[in-house]
């Protein structure tokens, strides 16, 4: 078995930092060129440094059209990517009480909106170049918790799972994979400068495996799976949790 993608094109939304920057790694440490986009252009271009093997960052809001499609096209190089990673995320901490419209509309177009505009460009390229690709969207695992203080993520991020399904259904015929990975509470910059990071206790005990778990435990399934040892596996989500979720 190898993970080599030498000779892809990848595109990682989200990724200046956390379960992203680590999934732009472990993509161009397999041989592939990675854009790496972000809202926060700079964090993108030092990730991209930092990484190497030819990555790149560029500056993108993955909740516009326009500047997706332009990405995507500026990554494609006159043809089409061969891998696109839905990372971009926002992960928030608010009670039920709390949640009004604007907050569920930016958490439903920042989580799984931007799959969509993303995804649905990317395929279309991909047919047109007769590109055999693949999608893989994060989700999360508090889909099947119900975790609380969370509500309009875990709405967004059940879409994810059903999205995911159903596009995989859509563009099987054309050779292009899709499928997600739901990760569980991960030990990256993010949760550590939130709120969530007072619940590694509590869901260790809940977990079969002691520990917290790291962005590189879920790159390296990202990889996986967007590589030709994957072939045979489309519309799946793969729980990534140490078996807190046992599905």
């Amino acid at each position: 078995m190898s993970t080599s993608l030498e000779g892809r094109k990848a595109v990682v939304t989200g990724a200046a930092q956390g379960i992203g920057k680590a999934i732009a790694r472990a993509l161009a440490e397999a041989g592939a060129k990675v854009v790496i986009s972000d809202i926060n252009g700079e964090g993108a271009k030092a990730a991209a440094a930092e990484i190497g093997h030819g990555a790149v960052g560029v500056t993108c809001d993955s909740t516009k059209v326009d500047e997706v499609n332009t990405m995507l096209e500026d990554a494609a190089e006159n043809g089409a990517i061969d891998i696109l990673v839905n990372n971009a995320s926002i992960v928030p901490y608010i009670a039920w009480d709390d949640v009004d419209l604007a907050h569920w509309q930016k958490i439903i177009d920042t989580n799984l909106t931007s799959v969509f505009i993303a995804s649905r460009k990317a395929t279309d390229m991909m047919r047109t170049a007769g590109r055999k690709g693949t999608v893989l969207n994060i989700a999360s695992n508090a889909f099947y918790a119900g975790t609380p203080n969370m509500s309009a993520y875990v709405a967004a991020k059940g879409g994810v799972v059903g999205f995911t399904r159903a596009l995989a259904t859509e563009v099987g015929k054309y050779g292009i994979r899709v499928n997600a990975v739901t990760p569980g509470l991960i030990e990256s910059d993010g949760v550590k400068g939130s709120p969530h990071a007072e619940s590694f206790g509590f869901v260790e005990m809940l977990q079969a495996m002691p520990g917290k778990g790291q962005p590189a435990d879920i790159a390296k399934v990202v990889a996986f799976l967007v590589s030709d040892d994957a072939g045979w596996m489309t519309g799946q989500c793969v729980n990534v949790d140490a078996g807190m979720i046992r599905l």
